[in-house]
């Protein structure tokens, strides 16, 4: 693999910790600025739906801008939100820091999953998305349980300066290491707009909503949820979400390797899988060891989608994927707001801390319905296309001379 992939995953990692280490830290910031933990929580929604807003801005903006540059530019915005969000003296200018960051995220990720795609041979795109992805796997075994740690010691600011120094590695890292790409040649707005006529493109988007949104509906409160519940102590929170980022990596790297193969049976399978375990999660919650299994469960079931939803998007948006793909990964963070707001909402009306993994497994059971909806479709299409192209032949094959006696 190019050597170019490591720096989009150094990218990668900065982004996923700031994403995720907030999560583990929703304790500390709700006691600081003296808010309640749903509304701290609210960290969590506005970084997602800032992400789904900026990832088709952004990407529109950046269409007249060579890949690399814009990669750059992105991740410079992102640094700048996090330094916001360190020295912010309110919750309201917190806020707004996590929402200046949250735009580089979605068309970083979009934008560099074409240009990982682009680095390798066909039959290994699936493959070079994931190790991209695998950065931000990584920052939850490494930079989030860290992160997290030291915000528990040092205050939850120093973390965040730790992720504005992230973000100046990684564009380092992009401008070391990834090739110059021109910007495609004949390719224009109107172009990309058409990949969301395809009825398939908006499918995987809304299987991206509902399957990952599934994660991130449990894992959201899983700090309260774990020391309330489990009983675990505040400071075995980073343990957890280091359970949860080593799952996430093997997912991740599983998800792209059988997307390769068979894509579709990799949804079904996975989607299926999510959404048992997060069911299981209201029971395994109140003890130690299996809610400890469960959450690493969760990581790898729940990123194995990631790698082939991401190809879905690119294979069908072929000839003008930038933008669809950017989207996706906004619709990932619509999924993650969505579940977000919806276990704050069963949180608060006191149906209890695991009540948002059964929000969860609704929203994997959903994304499932629609994937098997989206492989008919497919199905159907091609015996239809196999048909068609069978009546064709017929019509063009030359009539049998007749006998005359």
């Amino acid at each position: 693999m190019p050597l170019a992939l490591l720096a989009l995953a150094i990218g990668a990692f900065g982004i996923g910790t700031t994403e995720f280490v907030i999560m583990g830290l929703l304790p500390e910031v709700a006691t600081d600025y003296s808010v309640t933990i749903p509304t701290a929580g609210l960290l969590v929604t506005g970084y997602a739906v800032g992400v789904l807003m900026g990832a088709p801005l952004m990407t529109v903006l950046g269409t007249r801008v060579p890949r690399k540059r814009m990669l750059m530019l992105l991740m410079g915005l992102f640094t700048v939100g996090n330094l916001t969000s360190a020295l912010a003296p309110s919750f309201g200018v917190m806020f707004a820091g996590r929402i200046v960051a949250s735009l580089a995220h979605g068309a970083f990720f979009g934008i560099g999953s074409v240009v990982a795609a682009d680095l390798v041979a066909p039959q290994k795109k699936a493959g070079a998305i994931a190790l991209m992805f695998t950065g931000l796997t990584v920052a939850n075994v490494v930079g989030v349980p860290m992160g997290t740690l030291v915000g528990q010691h040092f205050g939850w600011r120093v973390t965040f300066l730790i992720v504005s120094a992230l973000g100046v590695v990684g564009l380092a890292g992009i401008a070391r290491l990834v090739p110059e790409q021109p910007r495609p040649q004949g390719v224009r707005l109107r172009h990309e707009l058409i990949a969301f006529r395809n009825t398939q493109v908006l499918l995987a988007m809304a299987m991206t909503v509902l399957g990952f949104g599934g994660v991130f509906a449990a894992i959201t409160y899983i700090a309260p949820m774990m020391t309330h519940v489990a009983g675990f102590a505040d400071t075995s929170v980073t343990w957890l979400l280091v359970l949860f980022g080593l799952g996430m990596i093997g997912g991740n790297l599983i998800g792209g390797r059988y997307a390769d193969r068979r894509l579709m049976a990799m949804l079904y399978v996975t989607l299926s899988a999510l959404a048992l375990v997060l069911a299981l999660f209201t029971i395994t919650a109140h003890h130690k060891i299996a809610a400890a299994i469960t959450i690493a469960l969760i990581g790898a079931f729940g990123f194995a989608t990631v790698p082939p939803l991401q190809k879905r998007v690119l294979d069908q948006a072929a000839g003008a994927p930038t933008l669809a793909s950017a989207v996706n990964i906004g619709a990932f963070n619509l999924g993650n707001a969505l579940s977000a707001w919806l276990g704050g909402i069963v949180i608060e009306a006191g149906l209890g801390y695991t009540a948002p993994n059964w929000v969860g497994a609704l929203l994997a059971g959903s994304a499932l319905v629609l994937a098997v909806v989206s492989g008919a479709l497919e199905r159907r299409g091609v015996a239809q296309s196999r048909v068609t192209d069978s009546g064709t032949a017929t019509e063009r094959r030359p009539a049998s001379p007749t006998l005359r006696h």
